[in-house]
């Protein structure tokens, strides 16, 4: 039986999508797809290769695409992904998540969304911007957006979702209440003695370890993080890293304690990769020890960035590992990170990065 490999790219300019074989030696490229609307988030059922894909804009509104063909076709959505009358308009929708067939959406101005009929219609969950600190939610600098949805693999009443600039929150009721989970993440920003509130940290990331639930990996505006109980208490785990700042975090498809990120040289110093040498950091420890992985990246004069959602790996052996740069570039490892190659360029903006393997 083939095997397929997908990358999954939302882009300001649609969705890509590039295809290869297990040995992820050639790609193919096919799009932009979705009008070419922007899309912040593409990801993909692994059982049925159902493709959804999150977008919009002030002009066209939020929705949410979907593809039951690998792409060749796409529909879309944005029933119900509004707040009610007199609330904030919903500018775009910024991130997916699932559970079986149960999909989420969080969009900007933030909250969050469930749809249990495949994207078609949506519902708001409320109680979310319910929480009494959301009148005191700042934006963070791409705005007040819900981007990261980590749903517990056991238990679908457990949600953790980080919200720019209003810190990691986490429901154990599926959606009816929520408490911020931001102890130990440090906010730079604001006055000495004043720089670990209960919440406001502009959390860039948060990622779960396969296989040990309450284990989840954060990359924060001001430093990288483990929390070994559920977000519950955080430790930093930057020590090694050549900065505190940077966006996208991947874990290991298997091991707990593998984790993939790109640190960018500050958030007032360009936010690129640092000195103009691109790297992947790997631990293979929970961050007690950082490697830097440079093999086929560019080493000379490369001053681009990688954002929040557009790295990520396959489920494969050994795990391959891609990161699509903000001047639409795509890196691909088929060795987890040892060594690179770049398998697309001249696209839009790459905004996110996702995969799917399909069997036949």
């Amino acid at each position: 039986m083939a095997t397929r490999v997908f990358v999954l790219l939302g882009t300001k300019k649609g969705v890509f999508i590039l295809e290869s074989d297990a040995a992820r030696q050639t790609w193919s490229l096919r799009g932009p797809f979705c009008e070419t609307w922007p899309i912040n988030h593409a990801i993909a059922d692994p059982m049925t290769g159902t493709i959804h894909a999150a977008g919009g804009n002030e002009w066209f509104g939020p929705a949410v695409w979907k593809s039951v063909d690998f792409g060749r076709t796409w529909t879309h959505s944005s029933e119900g992904l509004a707040y009610p009358a007199n609330d904030d308009a919903i500018k775009s929708v910024w991130s997916l998540g699932a559970r079986g067939t149960r999909l989420y959406a969080g969009v900007q101005p933030a909250g969050l969304f469930v749809s249990d009929d495949g994207g078609q219609s949506w519902s708001h969950i409320a109680g979310l911007r319910a929480h009494p600190t959301a009148p005191h939610w700042q934006p963070g600098g791409a705005g007040l957006i819900l981007h990261s949805i980590v749903v517990h693999p056991d238990d679908p009443d457990q949600v953790w979702a980080g919200i720019s600039a209003a810190g990691v929150f986490h429901t154990a009721d599926g959606g009816a209440t929520w408490t911020p989970r931001n102890t130990g993440t440090r906010c730079d920003f604001l006055p000495e003695g004043e720089r670990y509130p209960a919440f406001g940290q502009c959390v860039h990331c948060i990622v779960m370890a396969p296989g040990m639930p309450n284990r989840l990996y954060q990359q924060n505006h001001c430093g990288m993080y483990r929390s070994d109980d559920g977000g519950l208490h955080w430790d930093s785990i930057e020590p090694g890293l050549p900065s505190s700042f940077g966006f996208p975090a991947v874990a290991h498809p298997r091991d707990p304690s593998t984790v993939f990120m790109l640190p960018l040289n500050g958030d007032t110093a360009g936010r690129y990769v640092p000195g103009g040498q691109a790297a992947v950091w790997r631990t293979r420890d929970g961050g007690n020890r950082w490697q830097a992985l440079r093999e086929g990246l560019p080493q000379n004069n490369a001053f681009f960035g990688v954002l929040r959602q557009a790295m990520a790996v396959d489920r494969l052996h050994p795990a391959g590992v891609y990161a699509g740069t903000n001047t639409g570039t795509l890196f691909a490892s088929a060795d987890e990170g040892e060594r690179w190659t770049t398998i697309a360029t001249h696209l839009p903006p790459i905004l996110s990065v996702e995969t799917l393997v399909a069997d036949g």
